[in-house]
């Protein structure tokens, strides 16, 4: 009684599509016999402005409906199979939760290695002879440079000081006839992390400086911590890459066995003359809907692993003097997420959809 009800749906699904495609169908063709006397006067007054008008919007009206009824029906499909539509959402939405964690991991050890740059500043040791006049003409030549970021001057004065405070010889310090600390020049590169050929030939020219005694840089430290993130990049990438294929596969695969137990239906469309995209339409609605719930199942469970992560991860940061917060998807990047796995699933189902129906030929 079911399958009858389903074909039944289909031949009026076919019905509908008459109108869209500009033949009457039987609802209209009554409309239009009552209103026959309305008709002809309106031929008379205007009949081709009046015509084409109302051709257009049945068409209009028509092709909406035939939409949006497709879009509600494969909804209801996946409601009417609750157990098959959970299980299929689940795996897709664990493989688009996996692919959108690693994104979020790479994008929070992006903004951890952001608050190391600070670290990886150029320090710049200028000679005994040199003064603060020629120090600060110095710095302010060095700001010149796209390249940098910030540039600070400690004096003489000041790095004495600095380090009265943290070596605790204080009084031994009192002891010396003169300053024998230099006045040092503190570059802060810009993306220091993104390109370290470009940091390392600013550094050598940094360094040929006249006033320059000796230059430090730990270059080796920020090389591995740039391979590292050139590393968790591309692994981010690639594995996002099979996990969108392993999306593909799923709702194709979904997609071909709901048109194997609507088979009966779909031969019976072809047979009144149905093509193969008004067959195609209420599956690839019903790929949408299993990849917009399992986009927002997916989002759920990013969002759920990073609440249960905040809290330790900002206590250890919180242990070294640290102001580390864990990023969370934002609004475009939820909404790039949402439609990803909506179009990698309608993809799927209309790669599959395409082949079956090429190789399904009525008898």
């Amino acid at each position: 009684m079911r399958s009858h009800k389903k074909k039944a749906g289909f031949l009026n699904e076919l019905f509908k599509a008459d109108a869209y495609q500009g033949r009457p169908t039987p609802a209209i063709r009554s409309r239009q016999y009552k209103k026959g006397k309305n008709v002809a006067q309106s031929k008379q007054e205007g009949p081709q402005t009046q015509v084409a008008g109302g051709n257009l919007g049945d068409k209009t009206h028509a092709y909406l409906d035939l939409h949006a009824h497709d879009l509600f029906s494969s909804l209801g499909r996946l409601v009417d199979a609750p157990f098959t539509s959970i299980m299929t959402i689940s795996v897709l939405a664990i493989a688009i939760a996996l692919a959108s964690g690693f994104y979020i991991v790479v994008a929070n050890l992006q903004q951890l290695t952001g608050n190391l740059e600070a670290s990886n500043q150029i320090s710049l040791f200028l000679k005994d002879e040199v003064s603060e006049t020629k120090a600060n003409k110095l710095a302010d030549n060095i700001k010149q440079n796209p390249n940098i970021q910030k540039v600070t001057v400690i004096t003489k004065e000041q790095a004495l000081k600095e380090f009265e405070a943290q070596s605790g010889f204080g009084d031994a310090l009192k002891a010396l006839e003169s300053n024998p600390l230099p006045i040092v020049i503190e570059v802060l590169p810009k993306n220091t992390l993104e390109d370290g050929l470009e940091l390392e030939n600013l550094y050598e020219s940094l360094k040929q400086s006249v006033e320059v005694d000796f230059a430090q840089m730990d270059m080796q430290w920020i090389k591995r911590l740039q391979s590292f993130m050139d590393v968790a990049r591309r692994g981010g990438i690639l594995i996002s890459l099979l996990l969108g294929v392993a999306v593909l596969f799923i709702t194709g695969n979904t997609i071909r066995l709901e048109l194997h137990n609507r088979r009966d239906e779909v031969v019976i469309a072809k047979l009144v003359g149905a093509t193969n995209a008004f067959i195609q339409r209420p599956f690839l609605y019903g790929g949408f809907w299993l990849g917009f719930l399992s986009g927002v199942a997916a989002w759920f469970i990013v969002t759920v692993m990073m609440l249960v992560l905040r809290q330790p991860v900002e206590k250890l940061s919180g242990l070294y003097d640290g102001s580390f917060h864990l990023l969370f998807l934002n609004y475009s990047e939820t909404f790039a997420l949402l439609a990803i796995s909506a179009f990698l699933s309608v993809l799927g189902a209309w790669v599959v959809l395409s082949y079956q129906l090429q190789q399904l030929k009525p008898e």
